[in-house]
C-alpha cells in the first residue's frame, strides 16, 4: 500500500486501498492510444502496488487548470465519487506540481493524493532487491519529496513579523523544521549519489573484466511487461520471478548466454520502460541503464499480442535516444507470438525484416532462430586476424575457440597459425601474436 510517513493523514487505512483514477485529455493529444487506454494501463499499475480500483473519471481540457489540474466543477464531483465509494487515494495520470498536490488533498478532505510519478515509485521500493536497486529508489524518491516538503508544515507558522516580532522579524516553528528537513533530505541526497558513483566505479571494472575476456553483452529492454524476464528465462534458466504484472522485476540479471555456433556471450535484464516515464526516474536508474550503453547488441522485447505495441516500441526508442545507445545495432523481438491467432506481427518503424524476429518465450517458438539473429549481428562486430601463437601460449588458443571462430589452423614448428574472427577486445589481446599472410 502506498505510504507516506512524513504526513498524519486522517483516512482510515482500509480506506486508503480503495482508489479512484483521474485522467486528463489535453488539446491536440489523442491517436491511437486513447484516454481510456493511459488509464487501463494507470490501473494495471494501481494493482500491482497493492492498490483496488473503484471508480474513474476523466477530463478533456484546452490546458490544465494550474491551481489544481482538473479544475473546480470536477474536483467536486470527485469528491462526489470518493463519498460514493468510499475510497481514500485518488490516482493521477499525469505529474503534480507540488501546489496542485497540497489544493486537491485540502479539497477532497484529506484523500491521498498520489500521481503517476509516485505510483511508479511505490511500486519500484517494493520491487528493489539488491542494494543497488533500494539505493536507486531511495535517491528517486528523495529527489520527488524535496520540492513538496513545504505542505508538510502547512500547520506551522512560516514567518512571524510586525509587532512584537523585533526589528528584523524572527523565524518561526514551521521554516525552522523546514529548513532543517530540507538540509537533511539534501545531504541524504549527496549520500546516495555518492553511493551510486560507487556502483557505478564497480561496473566500470566488471566492464573492463568482460571486454577482457572478450565476453560481449546482450542487453534485453522493452516495455514493461513485454516478456523480458520470461526470454531470460527461457534463454539462460535464470530462473527469475516472472508475473503478469507491469514492473514485476527490477533488478538487473546478468546469465551467460550459449550461441548456436559455440561463443560465448553475457545475456543481461534491464528495468521496463513505460509511457510518461519522468525524467528523474531514468536519472536515478542511469547506473542500471549504463548496462545498456556498454552493450555489444540492444534486444528490443516488444507484446506483439498488445493493441499498441507499435506505440510502445516507439516509447521504449524515445528512452533509449536520451542514452548513449547511437552506435548500437538493434534486434526487435516481437514476444508473445502464440496470443496473435494467426495474425502476422506489427511493423515497427525503423526496424527492417532482417532486424526483426518473432518469438514465443513461453512455448519456446522461434528461439533458435533468435538466438542465430543474435550471433549473426554479433559477429558483425568481428575482426580478422591472422596469427602464429607459440605452443606455450595455449591460452590466446583456448580464446579464440571460445570467444571467436577458427577459420583454419596449422600447426608448424614454430607454432599455430590460426586465422580467427574475434571481438575487437579480444583481438587487442592476441595482437602480439599477429602475423601477416
Amino acid at each position: 500500500m502506498l505510504s507516506d510517513p512524513s504526513v498524519a493523514n486522517p483516512v482510515p487505512t482500509e480506506r486508503l486501498k480503495l482508489a479512484v483514477m483521474v485522467g486528463v485529455e489535453l488539446k491536440g493529444e489523442g491517436g491511437s492510444w486513447t484516454l481510456q487506454d493511459s488509464l487501463a494501463e494507470l490501473g494495471r499499475l494501481a494493482d500491482t502496488a497493492g492498490l483496488q480500483v473503484v471508480g474513474e473519471t476523466y477530463q478533456k481540457l484546452a490546458h490544465p487548470d494550474p491551481a489544481t489540474w482538473i479544475g473546480k466543477g470536477k474536483v467536486k464531483e470527485l469528491s462526489e465519487l470518493l463519498a460514493a465509494t468510499d475510497a481514500g487515494t485518488v490516482l493521477f495520470d499525469g505529474e503534480l506540481s507540488p501546489a496542485q498536490q497540497n489544493k486537491l488533498e485540502t479539497a477532497l478532505g484529506g484523500a491521498r493524493v498520489v500521481d503517476r510519478t509516485r505510483l511508479i515509485l511505490e511500486i519500484f521500493s517494493q520491487h528493489a532487491s539488491t542494494r543497488e536497486g533500494k539505493l536507486q529508489v531511495e535517491l528517486a524518491q528523495y529527489q520527488y519529496l524535496l520540492p513538496r516538503l513545504s505542505r508538510l508544515h502547512d500547520g506551522l507558522a512560516q514567518q512571524t513579523g510586525g509587532a512584537g516580532a523585533g526589528p528584523v522579524g524572527l523565524r518561526g516553528p514551521g521554516e525552522t523544521q523546514l529548513e532543517l528537513d530540507r538540509r537533511q533530505i539534501r545531504g541524504r541526497i549527496g549520500t546516495l549519489k555518492k553511493a551510486l558513483e560507487e556502483v557505478r566505479t564497480q561496473r566500470n571494472q566488471h566492464r573492463r573484466q568482460r571486454e577482457r575476456a572478450g565476453m560481449p553483452v546482450v542487453a534485453l529492454v522493452g516495455y514493461t511487461n513485454a516478456g523480458k524476464s520470461s526470454l531470460l528465462n527461457a534463454l539462460t534458466g535464470a530462473g527469475v520471478l516472472v508475473q503478469d504484472k507491469l514492473f514485476a522485476t527490477l533488478d538487473p540479471t546478468v546469465r551467460r548466454l550459449d550461441l548456436p555456433g559455440g561463443r560465448e556471450s553475457l545475456l543481461t535484464d534491464t528495468v521496463g520502460f513505460i509511457r510518461k516515464l519522468p525524467h528523474d526516474l531514468v536519472a536515478a536508474f542511469r547506473a542500471t541503464l549504463e548496462g545498456i550503453e556498454e552493450a555489444a547488441l540492444i534486444v528490443h522485447v516488444a507484446d506483439c499480442s498488445h493493441p499498441h505495441a507499435v506505440e510502445q516500441v516507439v516509447a521504449v526508442d524515445g528512452v533509449l535516444a536520451t542514452l548513449q545507445t547511437e552506435g548500437v545495432p538493434r534486434l526487435l523481438v516481437w514476444n508473445k507470438v502464440d496470443l496473435l491467432e494467426h495474425r502476422a506481427p506489427p511493423a515497427a518503424p525503423g526496424y527492417p525484416t532482417d532486424r526483426t524476429v518473432a518469438i514465443s518465450a513461453k512455448t519456446g517458438e522461434n528461439l533458435a532462430e533468435l538466438l542465430r539473429r543474435v550471433e549473426r549481428l554479433l559477429a558483425e562486430g568481428l575482426i580478422r586476424l591472422s596469427l602464429l601463437v607459440p605452443y606455450d601460449r595455449f591460452d590466446i588458443i583456448r580464446l579464440a575457440y571460445d570467444q571467436g571462430k577458427v577459420l583454419s589452423r596449422e600447426d608448424t614448428q614454430k607454432g599455430v597459425r590460426l586465422r580467427v574472427s574475434v571481438p575487437a577486445a579480444v583481438g587487442q589481446k592476441m595482437s602480439p601474436f599477429k602475423k601477416d599472410e
